[in-house]
């Protein structure tokens, strides 16, 4: 059975770049009828914390991203222990003595004369003796994972065939100095032991995935089928590295009050050539969706894109559908005013500040005292409607001779405030007749 991982560091909130890369692994598995994976990748005990774990589910839940099983890796530590010493009783986990400054002067030493800077595995030299001597000293080793030096190949899902020269690779460092674990070792683990079959992520990781193969095959396993996405770019090109603090899943949600759909579907489809539409809900992307289609070239992400795609969704929600989320607002008035405002909305928060202007207190924007006191005076007896509007503004045009913007713009802000906004047809009737002649005469109501 298929089955893919999503493993976030709780180190800070999901932003645009990797959740694209939990979309992509949530689509490929609900397409294959598999298992999508949480991996909670939080072996940074100092720097990883239950509020940004927290954070990850919560954000994923309201994506609608359900993993179906999930996992923490503080919680098996005794796991890749384990792993660590079947790799030394091999021989491919070694432990090294320098510091990073010692290894830093090599690689500028390296560079200086024109090589790669590549470890150069002094440490497989040192004899017994020399070891127990640099410990004696108060030297701590790190421990590195022998590369066998041979090319490895493998097929990307997105990439195609793809090869490796681990000659060109330092041995990877697995385990440091302070016996806490970098990502590789128990990713790798975890990837064996959950029966992951294939690893979807950017193509930062591709490099690395030389190394990884070596070490599934180290452990006895074969390695799951690998996927490296492009990673996403700014509109202009530039890297949206400084920026993901703004496009982060709370930021979106909570402050710009976006909805999951338009991140999703932006993101779906941002580097293939398929047309970037609003989904309503995830199912419609499983059938378009295919990582053959996804281009090499890094995937520009635009914010009115996303602006657009989530004022698409917000004009197509019906009203038994947001009135909840209205109400919660306190923007709930009705049906009659959802249909009013919904084709202005360009997020769903802005139905607030319609709100506001129906039930008041506005103060009218009036240039022209004269014009708004004949503008009462034309105002269509008895209760408004629909129709009062057309009626209201003929009488007015025949009886002052004015037309056009000259008509109709000061009367929306005499008595809305504002010089654009939803249909004033529909507005009309929602204000109410003596709201709409009070703020005629000037009066804020």
């Amino acid at each position: 059975m298929t089955k893919v991982r999503f493993a976030p560091s709780p180190t800070g909130r999901l932003h645009v770049g990797n959740v694209r890369t939990a979309l992509f692994n949530y689509l490929f598995a609900r397409k294959a009828g598999g298992t999508f994976v949480l991996r909670i990748d939080d072996t940074d005990l100092e720097r990883s914390t239950s509020e940004y774990e927290d954070g990850i589910r919560e954000d994923l839940t309201w994506l609608g991203l359900q993993w179906d099983e999930t996992f923490k890796q503080s919680e098996r530590f005794d796991r890749y222990a384990a792993a660590a010493e079947t790799l030394k009783a091999m021989g491919l986990l070694y432990p090294c003595y320098e510091t990073g400054e010692e290894l830093e002067r090599k690689r500028r030493l390296q560079m200086a004369n024109g090589r790669p800077p590549v470890y150069d595995r002094a440490a497989l030299s040192l004899s017994e003796t020399d070891k127990a001597q640099l410990e004696a000293e108060g030297h701590k080793p790190h421990w590195r994972f022998k590369l066998s030096g041979q090319p490895i190949s493998w097929e990307d899902m997105v990439r195609g065939s793809v090869t490796i020269d681990t000659t060109s690779l330092s041995d990877p460092i697995l385990i440091r100095e302070d016996g806490s674990y970098l990502y590789t070792l128990p990713s790798v683990v975890d990837d064996i032991e959950a029966g992951i079959t294939h690893i979807i992520r950017g193509e930062d990781h591709t490099t690395n995935s030389g190394a990884q193969i070596e070490i599934f095959e180290a452990l006895g396993s074969k390695a799951p089928m690998f996927g490296h996405q492009a990673l996403l770019v700014g509109a202009d090109g530039g890297k949206l590295s400084k920026r993901l603090g703004s496009l982060s899943m709370g930021d979106l949600r909570d402050t710009q009050g976006l909805e999951p759909m338009a991140v999703n579907s932006l993101l779906a489809k941002l580097g293939t050539s398929d047309a970037i539409d609003a989904f309503e809900a995830l199912d419609g992307l499983l059938d378009g969706f295919d990582l053959s289609k996804l281009s090499r070239a890094p995937a520009r992400f635009d914010e009115d894109d996303l602006k657009r795609l989530n004022a698409k969704l917000v004009h197509g929600m019906a009203y038994t559908q947001v009135q909840p989320r209205l109400a919660a607002m306190g923007a709930d008035a009705g049906e009659a005013f959802w249909l009013a405002v919904q084709p202005n909305l360009e997020r769903l928060s802005d139905a607030k500040t319609w709100a506001g202007l129906v039930s008041g207190p506005v103060t009218p924007l009036i240039e022209d005292a004269e014009y708004a006191a004949q503008a009462l005076t034309f105002l269509p007896e008895g209760e408004l409607t629909a129709e009062s509007w057309g009626a209201w503004t003929a009488r007015i045009k025949a009886e002052t001779g004015r037309k056009g913007r000259g008509l109709f713009m000061p009367l929306r802000q005499m008595l809305t405030g504002e010089s654009h906004g939803p249909d004033m047809a529909a507005l009309l009737p929602l204000i109410g007749r003596s709201t709409v002649e009070a703020r005629l005469k000037g009066e804020t109501a």
